[in-house]
């Protein structure tokens, strides 16, 4: 059986591990690649399917993206606070 102290470090390393996971979550290195990764992938699809301005247009679902992601965490509180999780 494992000692208690065996027990606490592998609590530690995972409560380590998921901290880590939530910080990545929120960054903003995460957001700006994931925006420029849907920029630069919106831009080659619209020219490939030979739309007008297409890295004109490819701003607008990065944008949309970078929106969400800065909004969330007000509709996350507000959720929260209607579920009874304050």
């Amino acid at each position: 059986m494992e000692s208690l102290e065996q027990r606490v470090a592998k609590i530690e390393e995972r409560n380590a591990s998921v901290e880590l996971d939530k910080a990545w979550e929120t960054s903003w290195t995460r957001t700006g690649l994931v925006a420029a990764f849907t920029y630069v992938t919106m831009g080659v699809f619209l020219s490939f399917i030979d739309v007008m301005r297409p890295w004109l247009s490819a701003i607008v679902p990065a944008l949309g993206f970078t929106l969400s992601t800065l909004t969330m965490p007000f509709f996350k509180k507000v959720w929260a606070g209607k579920n009874g999780h304050e």
